[in-house]
């Protein structure tokens, strides 16, 4: 007898495998001197043929449950994006997908929903979009929400080292079912048995590493730094690109990781958390907002009811919120 769940997740672990290896192709064609120019269409290019996929992927396999995904087809129709089709339908036939513009936009079109659903993918295509034109960290994230609890989770990493920091294998997909524990696999090898994960067993805050966004548009890193100052953190913290974050703390190479607002009113996308949440609960760390509540996944596109988001080792959890609450509040 099968375990539950087992069909979503190994229809999550192809969709996100197939889009990872679109990402990885897109990406080591870009040249340094469209960096130099802040050249995007890579990393459209990227997005798009990985939502397509992945939502075509799902949609083949279970026709029932909706996708709410980042990006829609309106611009790739009509608007500027319009000169990438071309590009994307190529990426997608060296896939091995029967792609043409109009399936491609149609494809990208299946991950509309509005995330009412009692039960529903989320899909965040490219996490982390700064990080793969800089040809550093990115992910392609999948969780399956039922009831607004997240079941089932996929979470590639493209260019996360395979094993240890020395390990020249790159590419991995953490995976988790809510009870089941996370796993890790190759992704050069998905037939190789995966490997358990664990979070660290680090269990005083000062003893700690912390990992945060690159971006500061996305976390406060003056609040980080105060918060690291006050549980007395002197280990400079490892700044990373998108939900590869809740990688590296899953698997114990961080033991912490903070997210906090950068200005009032704002409130996390689902996608940008959902793959991430669960890998790290069900590798025995622990999530939620800055005010120690669950993050709630039931609320639509956004978690509307949590302010930042918080990720320890769940050695400390509660020495770190009353850090992140006396800095926030103080």
């Amino acid at each position: 007898m099968s375990k539950p769940y087992h069909q979503e997740l190994q229809a999550a672990l192809d969709a996100v495998a197939k889009a990872a290896r679109v990402c990885q192709s897109v990406q080591s064609q870009i040249q340094p001197e469209s960096l130099e120019k802040k050249d995007r269409s890579p990393v459209t290019i990227a997005d798009y043929a990985s939502q397509a996929i992945v939502c075509h992927s799902l949609h083949a396999a279970f026709p029932d449950i909706p996708v709410l995904a980042e990006e829609d087809a309106v611009d790739l129709r009509t608007g500027e994006s319009a000169q990438f089709v071309q590009q994307i339908v190529t990426e997608l036939q060296q896939a091995g997908l029967p792609a043409t513009p109009e399936l491609a936009c149609d494809w990208i079109d299946l991950g509309g929903h509005d995330g009412s659903a009692s039960r529903y993918w989320t899909l965040d295509p490219i996490d982390g979009t700064k990080g793969f034109l800089r040809k550093e960290q990115f992910a392609v994230s999948l969780a399956l929400i039922v009831d607004g609890q997240i079941q089932v989770a996929a979470l590639a990493c493209p260019n996360l080292a395979a094993s240890d920091p020395w390990d020249k294998e790159r590419g991995i997909i953490m995976t988790a079912v809510r009870g089941q524990g996370a796993q890790l696999y190759r992704l050069a090898d998905l037939k190789a048995a995966p490997q358990a994960v664990r979070v660290s067993n680090t269990k005083t805050p000062e003893r700690a590493r912390m990992c945060e966004s690159v971006e500061s548009g996305h976390s406060d890193h003056s609040g980080s730094a105060e918060i690291m100052e006050k549980l007395g953190i002197t280990a400079p913290p490892v700044r990373l690109d998108s939900q590869a974050k809740y990688a590296v703390v899953a698997r114990g190479e961080a033991d912490m990781y903070l997210r906090l607002p950068t200005r009032p009113g704002y409130r996390e996308k689902v996608w940008d958390h959902a793959g991430g949440v669960l890998v790290v609960e069900e590798a025995g760390g622990q999530v939620t907002d800055v005010d120690g509540k669950p993050l709630d996944f039931s609320l639509g596109s956004e978690l509307s009811d949590n302010r930042g988001v918080v990720v320890t080792n769940g050695q400390f959890h509660d020495a770190v919120l009353a850090a992140v609450a006396s800095t926030l509040n103080g």
